[in-house]
């Protein structure tokens, strides 16, 4: 299977916040931001997998700044590290100024999807080798919170989740 990298995976979606999609303050309803993250999200599991592919988790959320009623939102999503059927893809949400039309971050995520054949069942996925600083950060730290997920669940046991050790030797 070849390796890819996350540029290949690639997914920008562009929006517009409509006064249906807001709350009572006239913001984007936190809902309606996760969902579109998560299909943009998918699409970059898809591009990366060439497969059927599913939501296996949320795994992080920030919202960190309100994105308000006629805003031009912008989603940029790729995978930033492949394990055997499973993907983890960062997605980082932008608006954009109405003036000056410079683009400020104010959310991201971190999802899992699974890539699956016909019937359900997981099947491999290509391994994901990242080129820039960015990327080999985000690469880098998916293991860990692999791990920290597995351990949280029950199923890694701490003495195992050797990256998440690393952290905490001095």
């Amino acid at each position: 299977m070849e390796v890819k990298t996350p540029k290949e995976s690639l997914t920008i979606l562009t929006d517009l916040v409509l006064p249906g999609e807001t709350n009572y303050l006239d913001n984007l309803f936190g809902g309606e931001l996760l969902a579109r993250m998560d299909r943009a999200c998918s699409i970059a599991a898809r591009r990366h997998s060439s497969r059927i592919v599913v939501t296996a988790s949320v795994n992080h959320v920030a919202f960190n700044k309100s994105i308000p009623v006629g805003s031009v939102v912008t989603l940029e999503a790729k995978v930033s590290r492949a394990f055997k059927s499973s993907m983890e893809i960062y997605v980082d949400v932008w608006i954009e100024d109405r003036q000056s039309g410079l683009k400020t971050k104010v959310n991201e995520g971190i999802y899992t999807f699974v890539a699956v054949d016909e019937t359900g069942k997981p099947v491999d996925v290509p391994q994901i080798k990242p080129e820039t600083e960015l990327e080999k950060q985000r690469f880098d730290g998916a293991l860990r919170r692999k791990q920290l997920s597995l351990v949280i669940a029950g199923k890694m046991k701490p003495n195992d989740a050797n990256e998440l050790k690393a952290l905490f030797k001095y």
